[in-house]
């Protein structure tokens, strides 16, 4: 009987063990985490100048954070009680390394949606490893000094956590009752509707989440859905809406299609009398929010001012992507994204015909100017796909140049100015055939350390006082980005320096340039969904005989169709019969309107957005489309369904390309 008894007496004490440990741990880490996330809203809020105050957020950021944390400690719950009948020890010590690991990642992430304002999601899998080591590198994190912070905080959050088994000692019937209470409140939030202000803007949005979260969900979507593929699609024509009727001739290649694409560049030139040169001019980071007319933070590109004078501009110009990795296929063949990006086909790329392949078959030479590595995103493989004659990225600078300051012992390559200089100086003196001349800047991008750092702060300050005419109370908040500004401004000062020598070689006279931003930068706070796709689009020639503002909605996916058109109406160049471009042509329009349908990859992984007229489709919600790209949210079951089903066939033809190969037939 004494041996019953006894065995009875220590069951309380091993549950009472077992939920010391889960509970002294939980609380830690539940402090460490409503720590990270005061942190974070300090950060935040002191270091960007948001259009909202903290108190507007924090009852969404309570909830959360709350129905976060009940569903992962409910789920660590579970697993815990489980590797308990295994060993109590085993389950303690799996217990604390996972938690402590949690923290640590919440951190990060804290840090880079500090520095981004984007949170990171399912764009962690698009990248290579290599590509990830070169992007933490180019920040400056990656050092001894790093290093050794993360391992003494592992150490120091490890330790925190096994205090708390022995500071919080309650009794077993409060330990009973807290986990009753907890168990209680996971079965709440699980019969919860799903909270969201539809209303909140996009930074609103990413400021109110919480980010392991949004990466656990973003995650788990990936690894469980992002192999599916349904090839369920059917051909159909452009609708009445859209500029371009397409004529799609063959279902096993969904993208392929015969359209009659109209010259509208011709009616501002005068006539052309020999094929003329094309000189791209891909600005990194650039968008409309602080570049050329109507830029509602104020341009910082005085010279590309100046030059829309003389130029065609689209005041409502879009990117197809995000980040940087869309640029060249969307610009030179309105090209589908396959999975994560047209580049990442790299190691099969489907075939397919692109401005620079078409031009090259009708005489023209193409030479590809970069700075930095070709290799990163793979625009090498795509560049040499393409077959150009020259392609000069930072390996074959000339010596005399220097790489961009950094921050660590890594630089993402040659400043903006070297690039120009170094390209021209590259160039051959005297050209036979008509040239495509293509130049990548990369100095306005992150760690933004702009060369000449004192001239460009000085010029700053200059820019804000007297071609901004800000009073000393609005500089504050311009000041709070200087170093991106001042990279922008540098970039600007490099187009300007690259104008003034290009135009003394004797094909100036003959040659149109085309200047467009891959993306917004995300690090000053964006105003809608829409702004980072925002861009400026420019066309400048000394041919051009009617300079012109157009306020039609264009894209990168327009430039192609539009330009091939226009030298085939000019110099007869000839053209394939069947393409697969995804765009129109580029709207002329005087007053506002949109007449394109595409689709928007904000980051690698990430296809939410969709585009059809004036109507916008972000994240399954929709919005109306106004002058100067402002959306606004909308109630519309029918354009919901409508623009959800167009989606979908993209999505699912996109699908198909990838698992096929098939783009375009061979020709």
């Amino acid at each position: 009987m004494s041996k019953k008894a006894a065995i009875r007496s220590t069951l309380p004490g091993r549950i009472k063990v077992i939920l010391q440990n889960f509970w002294g741990m939980s609380l830690i880490f539940i402090f460490l985490m409503i720590l990270l996330r005061a942190l974070e809203l300090y950060l935040v809020f002191s270091n960007h100048v948001l259009p909202f105050a903290i108190g507007d957020i924090l009852k969404d950021i309570f909830i959360q954070d709350l129905t976060w944390l009940a569903y992962l400690l409910g789920l660590l719950f579970t697993c815990y009680l489980v590797v308990v009948l295994i060993s109590s020890p085993l389950a303690k010590w799996l217990l604390l390394l996972f938690l402590t690991i949690l923290v640590l990642v919440q951190a990060a992430l804290v840090f880079y949606f500090f520095k981004t304002l984007l949170p990171l999601g399912k764009d962690l899998f698009a990248y290579s490893t290599e590509d990830l080591l070169l992007t933490i590198q180019a920040s400056g994190q990656l050092n001894v000094f790093s290093v050794s912070m993360l391992f003494f905080s592992f150490v120091l959050v490890g330790f925190l956590m096994h205090l708390g088994t022995r500071f919080f000692r309650f009794p077993l019937k409060a330990m009973l009752f807290l986990t009753g209470l907890f168990i209680l409140s996971v079965v709440t939030v699980i019969l919860l509707p799903d909270l969201v202000d539809d209303s909140a803007t996009e930074v609103e949005t990413n400021v109110t989440r919480n980010k392991s979260r949004y990466l656990t969900e973003e995650s788990f979507d990936y690894l469980m859905y992002g192999g599916e593929y349904y090839f369920d699609f059917y051909l159909r024509s452009g609708t009445e809406d859209l500029i371009v009727e397409k004529e799609f001739v063959d279902d096993t290649y969904p993208f392929a299609h015969k359209a009659d694409y109209p010259d509208v560049l011709s009616p501002f030139f005068d006539s052309l009398e020999q094929a003329p040169n094309l000189v791209f001019i891909f600005l990194e980071s650039f968008g409309k929010a602080y570049s050329g007319k109507d830029a509602y933070l104020g341009s910082f590109t005085p010279f590309l001012d100046s030059l829309e004078q003389h130029s065609l501009v689209w005041m409502h110009a879009l990117s197809s992507t995000g980040r940087t990795f869309g640029l060249q296929p969307g610009v030179f063949g309105g090209l589908p994204f396959g999975e994560k990006g047209f580049l990442e086909l790299y190691q099969e790329f489907p075939y397919h015909e692109t401005l620079l392949s078409i031009l090259r078959k009708n005489g023209y030479e193409t030479r590809y100017f970069i700075g930095a590595d070709k290799n990163f995103d793979h625009v090498g493989s795509f560049i040499e796909y393409q077959q150009p004659v020259q392609f000069v990225d930072e390996r074959l600078f000339d010596p005399k140049y220097s790489k961009s300051p950094s921050t660590g012992n890594f630089s993402w390559g040659y400043a903006d100015k070297e690039l120009f200089k170094n390209g021209l100086e590259k160039l051959p003196r005297s050209l036979e055939s008509p040239q495509i001349l293509v130049f990548q800047t990369q100095t306005s991008h992150d760690p933004y350390l702009v060369p000449e750092r004192e001239k460009y702060i000085q010029k700053f300050e200059n820019h804000l006082s007297n071609y901004l005419n800000l009073s000393e109370g609005q500089k504050a908040d311009y000041r709070s980005y200087r170093d991106i500004y001042m990279t922008v401004l540098y970039a600007d000062d490099a187009v300007s320096e690259f104008f003034d020598e290009y135009q003394r070689r004797p094909e100036f006279q003959n040659s149109i340039f085309i200047i467009t931003g891959d993306h917004r930068l995300p690090e000053v706070p964006m105003s809608s969904r829409i702004d980072r796709f925002h861009v400026p689009l420019i066309i400048y020639s000394p041919l051009i005989k009617r300079p012109e503002y157009f306020e039609g909605v264009s894209s990168h996916y327009e430039i192609t169709p539009s330009i091939l058109s226009f030298l085939e109406a000019q110099v007869d160049i000839q053209l394939p019969e069947v393409v697969t471009w995804q765009g129109q042509v580029l709207d002329t329009a005087q007053t506002f309107q949109s007449r394109i349908a595409m689709p928007l990859m904000r980051n690698k992984n990430q296809l939410i957005d969709y585009i059809h007229g004036d109507i916008f489709l972000s994240d399954g919600q929709i919005f109306q489309i106004s002058r100067g790209l402002n959306i606004d949210p909308i109630t519309s079951p029918n354009d919901l369904n409508r623009m959800i089903g167009e989606f979908e066939e993209f999505k699912n033809k996109n699908s198909y390309m990838v698992q096929t190969r098939r783009l375009l037939p061979p020709q």
